[in-house]
């Protein structure tokens, strides 16, 4: 019975309801409920899960490439080619100072050359799921920390290949050996045996192939699939090219998490990003639990009895080794000391990758079995000690550093004569900022990127530095004499937390909030609150406008309809959100919504003076 795979489905999704509540009921991450769960129901605790674990893990890891797809979908290609200073910079200094670090140590300890250099390779990599889901829920995606941790990530995710590429020319065995290990580990690929030339040139082909395949076969793909309506059609459609980009990923040895990243850049334009976002997500958070999961499941306890010594100097050495190259990174990027604290221990871990690369180095005969479980213990001990990392730091570390000592004077003010408070201020909120400081309405302004703070300080806000979902900070703040709180932040999950806690201990504060989209709008309204503004609504609309106004239109007239619409579709916004989770009634109640504001706009110019009307009619 214990082997059967339905057996397996209860246990794995039975350890993740009893002990993810638990974590977060103390306070902690769920990734600490995920990998207690999995130590618990591995084959080392209760037994429940056996060795087949390390087959759940390799399944798992899809879960990763899910996320960068999803993460790809939010960054739109010319946000990505900027970002190639950082991806280049910063993640070269960090993968190459800690592999050189780690070969040093190691080779001093007289480790053979070999075995210090693919250790090195494997230290050098870090998280892409502990770090990235982390950063989501706390709301870190947006802040400077949040762009270096992803920049040097994406840099790893590219530097694996090459890592995998030069295994074997440190392999122990004959070149058949290694032909055959290779055919049997995870680095296989159809061009293995074509020359390094058209290695780089079928590399490039499959990039290429991606971006042009997403403008002119997926988008008109999902385009048919819309029209049948058929919703599970459109979720087999997602599946399908994210599977699809790993597959063609896989067969000519790049990392499948690269090119999902690649596909959703490459969507993230399309009608259907959204729909993509919304339909992808919950196989995502799945598969990633499963994920944290497996790593805790896979944890040797067998090893570590045998090796306690040795191993805790070593994930304390690994730690530290990869933390100083951080701190030395962070230094020449210039990022403020509570940052590079972040990403010390955001990214001080080994990674998913390195599961793979040690197994195909184990393979080349590089390892002994001996020294393949250690270092696989290593890893996911290293892994499942980040979460507890985060909490240290940030309830010992963090109060003591960054800008604290220079907020302790305006926090003073802040209480006394402050009535407006924005949280956020990034590009959305600094126009909010920035508006009303030019009309001379005082403002509180609460950011978590201590650069931008400093930045801010510099043209004369007054500002407090920390996390706004800290009920604590928002009173330090003024919350109770203020009058208006601007929510400004773009992560919804951080929004809906602050939104629910101020709403309920102090009523009487007007809330004002950005919704990244309609679909946060909607659960925005559900919450209650009515002052929402979608961050895409009144730009499309001027740019609509002026498309108008370019053309001949009126500029008086045609500002006065783009209020109109502006004020019939907020209206109409309060109507359709009761209905948007029955998508037949929500299509029909959207399609009336559609016709009702074209035929008010059009009522409301015939019944306008003969003036109005004059004016907005094209110029010839």
């Amino acid at each position: 019975m214990s082997g059967s795979i339905l057996f397996e489905a209860i246990v794995f999704l039975a350890g993740a309801v009893i002990c993810v509540p638990i974590a977060k009921r103390f306070g902690l991450s769920s990734v600490i409920g995920y990998l207690m769960a999995g130590m618990l129901i591995g084959p080392y605790i209760l037994g429940f899960v056996g060795q087949e674990g390390e087959d759940i893990l390799e399944f798992a890891e899809f879960g990763v490439v899910m996320m960068l797809f999803v993460i790809g979908l939010e960054i739109k290609p010319k946000s990505f080619w900027q970002m190639r200073k950082l991806v280049l910079g910063m993640g070269s200094i960090q993968v190459f100072g800690t592999m050189a670090l780690t070969f040093a140590v190691l080779y001093a300890f007289g480790i053979n050359w070999k075995l210090a250099l693919t250790v090195g390779m494997a230290v050098a990599l870090s998280s892409t799921a502990i770090t990235l889901q982390t950063n989501k829920e706390k709301g870190l995606m947006q802040t400077n920390y949040g762009t270096s941790s992803f920049s040097i990530l994406l840099f790893q995710d590219i530097i694996v290949i090459v890592m995998l590429a030069v295994l074997p020319l440190l392999s122990n065995v004959s070149e058949n050996a290694t032909a055959e290990a290779g055919g049997h580990g995870a680095h296989t690929n159809l061009l293995d045996n074509l020359p390094l030339g058209l290695q780089g040139l079928a590399i490039v082909f499959s990039i290429v192939l991606i971006i042009v395949a997403g403008k002119y076969l997926i988008v008109p793909m999902l385009r048919i699939v819309a029209k049948s309506r058929v919703r599970e059609l459109l979720v087999a459609s997602a599946l399908l090219i994210v599977v699809g980009i790993s597959f063609l990923m896989e067969l000519v040895g790049l990392s499948p998490a690269l090119g999902a990243f690649l596909g959703g850049v490459v969507l993230a334009t399309s009608e259907f990003k959204h729909e993509l976002e919304s339909t992808l997500d919950p196989f995502k958070d799945l598969l990633l639990g499963l994920f944290f999961m497996a790593v805790g499941a896979s944890i040797n306890f067998v090893v570590i009895g045998e090796n306690p010594f040795l191993i805790t100097g070593l994930v304390v050495s690994v730690i530290i080794i990869k933390a100083i190259v951080l701190f030395v990174v962070g230094i020449i990027f210039k990022l403020k000391i509570d940052q590079r604290l972040l990403l010390m221990v955001g990214l001080a871990q080994i990674g998913e990758f390195a599961f793979v690369l040690l197994s195909f180095a184990f393979q080349l005969n590089i390892f002994e079995r001996e020294q393949l479980d250690i270092m696989l213990v290593v890893t996911a001990l290293t892994m499942t000690l980040t979460p507890i990392l985060w909490i240290l730091n940030e309830r010992m570390c963090l109060p003591n550093v960054g800008t604290k000592e220079s907020e302790k004077r305006p926090m003073d003010d802040i209480q006394k004569s402050h009535k407006t408070i924005l949280v956020g201020f990034g590009h959305f909120g600094s126009t909010v900022g920035r508006f009303l400081r030019a009309h001379g309405i005082p403002t509180t302004v609460l950011d978590m990127d201590s650069n931008r703070v400093d930045f801010l300080r510099q043209m004369g806000f007054e500002v407090f530095y920390g996390d706004a979902s800290r009920m604590d900070l928002l009173e330090s703040a003024g919350i109770a004499e203020a009058d208006y709180l601007i929510c400004a932040i773009d992560n919804p999950d951080a929004v809906f937390g602050i939104v629910k806690k101020v709403k309920e201990k102090y009523p009487q504060v007007k809330l004002l909030v950005r919704a990244k989209n309609r679909y946060d709008a909607y659960d925005l309204h559900e919450l209650g609150i009515e002052h929402i503004y979608r961050e895409s609504l009144d730009t499309s609309v001027l740019m609509a406008s002026d498309v108008l106004r370019f053309m001949g239109f009126d500029k008086e007239a045609i500002e006065g309809q783009a209020r109109k619409f502006i004020e019939l579709d907020v209206d109409s916004l309060k109507r359709l959100a009761g209905t948007r989770k029955n998508e037949k009634e929500y299509i029909f109640r959207a399609k009336e919504e559609i016709a009702q504001q074209e035929k008010l706009l059009t009522e409301d110019l015939k019944v306008g003076s003969s003036k109005v009307e004059s004016k907005i009619q094209p110029k010839n």
